[in-house]
């Protein structure tokens, strides 16, 4: 039985999940938040590396502003993703302009941005608004899909 380690979104909490049983909406044994909860989660600088870089489940982050049309058009579809992403990956956003730290340890030039990571690494980057479509696509091309 292959376990997956699983930071929890919402406390940070490191979760051990058999492999099986990633689908079936387990949820963190610190908070009792869902570890998939079907939506983007938002982080901040104070625990973007406890959250988002550790584990072995990848992370799809969205770097927006409030201030951003296309970053706003993107938020749903974005959002809708998370059905046919998780739990494959889990989906987080960070608010450039409240996180101005974050944004600048991963060079933020333009946004929307796309940076999905993977055992605490980039492993890929994707500028500008995307369907819900090319989210999912996007996606599956940088990380095993079965």
């Amino acid at each position: 039985m292959v376990s997956n380690l699983v930071p929890c979104l919402f406390c940070a909490g490191m979760n051990r999940v058999p492999s099986e049983r990633l689908a079936e909406r387990p949820c963190c044994g610190r908070c009792h938040q869902p570890l998939f909860p079907r939506q983007p989660v938002a982080l901040a600088s104070s625990d973007f590396n406890s959250k988002a870089l550790r584990g072995d489940i990848p992370l799809l982050v969205d770097f927006w502003a409030p201030w951003c049309g296309p970053c706003l058009a993107m938020a749903q579809p974005f959002a809708e993703s998370c059905r046919e992403l998780e739990p494959r990956l889990r989906l987080a956003k960070v608010d450039t302009e409240a996180e101005q730290g974050v944004a600048a340890s991963y060079a933020i030039r333009s946004i929307p941005t796309l940076i999905l990571f993977s055992s605490g690494h980039e492993i890929a980057r994707q500028s500008g608004a995307m369907s819900r479509n090319q989210i999912v696509q996007w996606a599956r091309a940088h990380i095993p899909w079965p």
